[in-house]
């Protein structure tokens, strides 16, 4: 599990262009880990050993010292076995391992598609230099219509008028 949490590099994880959602997951669990950490710290810092002689001198009844003494010496503490916990933290982190992958993958996919938009738009030619032979080359359907329009009598296309104004006075 040390060997795991010093893997993590956090700084570059954040970097990965991931959820608002699983950054603030995330950015909680960190804390929470700092904070962990400084605690452990201080309490590690801490002196432990207690000083009965001392109590004995202050307190007139003894027997609440000795008691205390009992106490302590036979004190042991509890073990618990974290086995589920760690099984839950392995879960989370090969989910967020794989939804982190799962994004990057998906992002890898965006930015392809888009790095070929942008070469299509650099690479194409400007409206002006437009011919109608080429519009109807790239929008065959354009095409189809007006040859219907032209086959029926229409001249004007429904709804230009009321979106571009008439232009015919002009």
């Amino acid at each position: 599990m040390a060997a795991r949490a010093a893997a993590a590099d956090l700084a570059k994880i954040s970097n990965l262009g991931l959820g608002k959602n699983t950054l603030a997951q995330i950015s909680a669990f960190r804390k929470r880990a700092d904070d962990a950490k400084r605690q452990l710290a201080q309490l590690q810092q801490q002196k432990t050993d207690v000083d009965f002689a001392h109590y004995n001198k202050l307190i007139r009844n003894k027997d609440v010292v000795s008691q205390a003494q009992k106490i302590l010496a036979e004190f042991k503490p509890v073990t618990y076995d974290v086995q589920a916990q760690l099984k839950a933290i392995d879960a989370f982190e090969s989910k967020a391992v794989e939804q982190a992958q799962a994004t990057a993958s998906k992002i890898e996919a965006e930015l392809k598609d888009l790095k070929a938009t942008l070469k299509n738009i650099e690479e194409a030619r400007p409206f002006n230099q437009l011919s109608v032979d080429d519009v109807v080359a790239a929008r065959p359907e354009i095409g189809r219509t007006v040859d219907e329009m032209v086959k029926k009598g229409k001249w004007t296309t429904p709804g230009y008028d009321e979106k571009f104004g008439n232009l015919s006075a002009i």
